[in-house]
């Protein structure tokens, strides 16, 4: 199967890629590289999962932000790369959670993205380096945003 495939087994769909709100790329490729800037928990609606977690949002909701930013993600990377099959795999994932001073984990949270990608590609190619940390606020009210990398097949 290929990701589009699987992503419909999963009862998911791509939406359309997310505008950048400032100035910045939303994906830059570079060799093999494929960066993508902070993206935010935008529902295909275009309205956003927003809230401190731990205040007004469960973990469990908190979790399905983190998979809706992965699918934020791969909607850009997409529409920059065209193919998604063109990913050999996750290189490195960089979540921030807005949450509570009392909330401790964020790890849990960023592990919707994490769980997408490891659903895609699998243990060995589906999963990167990971660093996950609470903070106090995030543009416009987001609850999660994650930054990160690709790396392309040859």
């Amino acid at each position: 199967m290929n990701i589009i495939e699987k992503l419909l087994h999963l009862n998911l769909e791509i939406p359309s890629p997310p505008r950048p709100a400032g100035l910045y790329k939303t994906v830059l490729v570079e060799g093999r590289i494929a960066q993508f800037s902070g993206h935010l928990p935008i529902r295909k609606d275009g309205t956003m999962i927003t809230g401190k977690v731990g205040i007004d949002l469960s973990l469990d909701e908190a979790v399905i932000a983190a998979r809706q930013v992965g699918l934020n993600i791969l909607a850009s990377l997409q529409s920059v790369v065209g193919d998604l099959d063109r990913v050999d795999r996750v290189y490195k994932l960089l979540g921030m959670v807005n949450a509570d001073p009392d909330f401790t984990q964020h790890p849990m949270v960023i592990n919707g993205c994490s769980q997408l990608f490891f659903d895609l590609w699998g243990r060995d190619c589906g999963v990167g380096v990971r660093s996950a940390y609470g903070v106090s606020g995030l543009p416009l009210n987001a609850s999660v945003e994650i930054e990160g990398a690709f790396l392309l097949k040859e």
